[in-house]
């Protein structure tokens, strides 16, 4: 089975232990870990959504806001982020009182599994670096789904392991050396946990559900319309669809 990994590499309990200590500087890691090219990534996530002009967005694994507050300022919709970490979304309060969007944007502590909301509830939907924590993707994806009204933009952002021999092999020795070793030089031990940590999770991710099974999991959570970006010579991956457009 493609959408299962009950293992140590998928697991929202190993990832919550390994990034406790970082949200203060989640953002930055997120960053580190993209060569700098998160927000650029963040930005064609988002256009797929800002596109349709929805009223009502959700915004997945939000973290610190980051996704929630770009959304707000790039469209008239509401967003209602949700997390999983209480420090995370701290930070993120912080950050969208700091933006002056306490009026557009609210924040909720649940898993992605087990959203609070009722089924069509929302005009799109977006998650970033989500799918790696979570024990069977496949029916997170169709929880996702479910919260968003038919005719809604559902789209996403991860990381990626390149498929070139040269660009795979430079991103093996910088997710297996330089990133822990960097982590370390400038966050300490925690830092070198997250480096440690990542690079195993995001292989094992793709070994077991590889992009051609995602795409497949996506059209059966009845997402359709699919548009596939990949990023930054395989670093990263975008990935739209329209809910109720699953054959498609």
């Amino acid at each position: 089975m493609h959408d299962r990994l009950p293992t140590e590499a998928r697991s929202e309990r190993a990832a919550r232990r390994v990034f406790a200590a970082l949200p203060h500087r989640y953002d930055r890691l997120a960053e580190l870990l993209s060569f700098g090219q998160n927000a650029r990534w963040r930005r064609t996530m988002v256009d797929h959504v800002v596109a349709t002009s929805p009223t009502t967005v959700c915004d997945v694994a939000t973290g610190t806001a980051g996704v929630a507050i770009e959304l707000a300022e790039r469209s008239g919709a509401h967003v209602t982020g949700v997390d999983v970490s209480e420090e995370m979304l701290s930070i993120g309060a912080r950050r969208v009182t700091a933006a002056g969007l306490d009026h557009r944007i609210d924040l909720r502590q649940a898993s992605a599994d087990r959203l609070p909301f009722p089924d069509d509830h929302f005009d799109a939907l977006t998650f970033t670096y989500l799918l790696r924590y979570v024990p069977d993707p496949a029916t997170t994806l169709k929880e996702l789904a479910r919260v968003v009204r038919p005719g809604g933009r559902i789209a996403s952002l991860d990381f990626h392991v390149p498929e070139h021999l040269l660009w795979r092999t430079a991103w093996r020795s910088y997710t297996r050396l330089i990133l822990p070793v960097g982590g370390a030089l400038l966050g300490g031990a925690a830092w070198w946990r997250v480096g440690a940590f990542l690079g195993r999770n995001i292989d094992a991710h793709y070994a077991s559900f590889p992009v051609a099974a995602q795409l497949d999991a996506w059209r059966a959570a009845d997402i359709g319309d699919l548009e596939v970006t990949v990023e930054s010579l395989g670093g990263g991956i975008v990935i739209a669809g329209t809910v109720g457009e699953g054959g498609r």
